[in-house]
């Protein structure tokens, strides 16, 4: 995600070569760093430092100043960006993987409802570049799988 003005707005794609020197916002916790600056990157290194955020409307404000450019999920397009912002595909990175996991014997109506629904929202749309696409081969660019599994184990609080 990248402000309108920016040198990367209006590319078909970007790659992390693209992007190597532009500054990624921070985010509290080593994990969520990582996951979402790409760190380490492939060859090593890692994105510059951009502002610490806690807030994902901190984040948004960033990039509209370019300040820094965003990661974001490929749906980030389907549910529309505020005026200023533009999303531009990450080619080269794998995409995320959403599980659905539910305790053994869950028959909710709301989880049934939503074991339904998520797999045509983890696809996205058709043509919409860095999304999963329908018969697309798992852990490719461009594919989304949906895991659902049910566990077979049982929890209870300690007590």
């Amino acid at each position: 995600m990248t402000s309108v003005d920016h040198r990367l707005a209006g590319r078909g794609s970007v790659t992390q070569d693209d992007i190597a020197d532009e500054a990624l916002p921070r985010m509290p916790g080593e994990a969520w760093n990582a996951f979402w600056r790409i760190a380490p990157r492939p060859d090593g290194t890692r994105a510059p430092d951009g502002p610490l955020v806690e807030a994902i409307e901190d984040e948004i404000e960033l990039v509209a100043g370019n300040e820094a450019v965003s990661i974001a999920p490929a749906g980030v397009r389907r549910f529309g960006l505020r005026s200023g912002l533009t999303a531009v595909p990450l080619s080269g990175v794998a995409p995320g993987h959403v599980v659905l996991a539910t305790r053994a014997g869950e028959h909710g109506r709301l989880v049934e409802s939503f074991r339904e629904l998520a797999p045509g929202i983890s696809r996205g749309p058709e043509g919409l570049a860095g999304s999963a696409r329908p018969g697309a081969n798992p852990g490719t660019p461009g594919s989304m799988p949906l895991q659902t599994r049910r566990s077979t184990s049982s929890w209870s609080p300690a007590g």
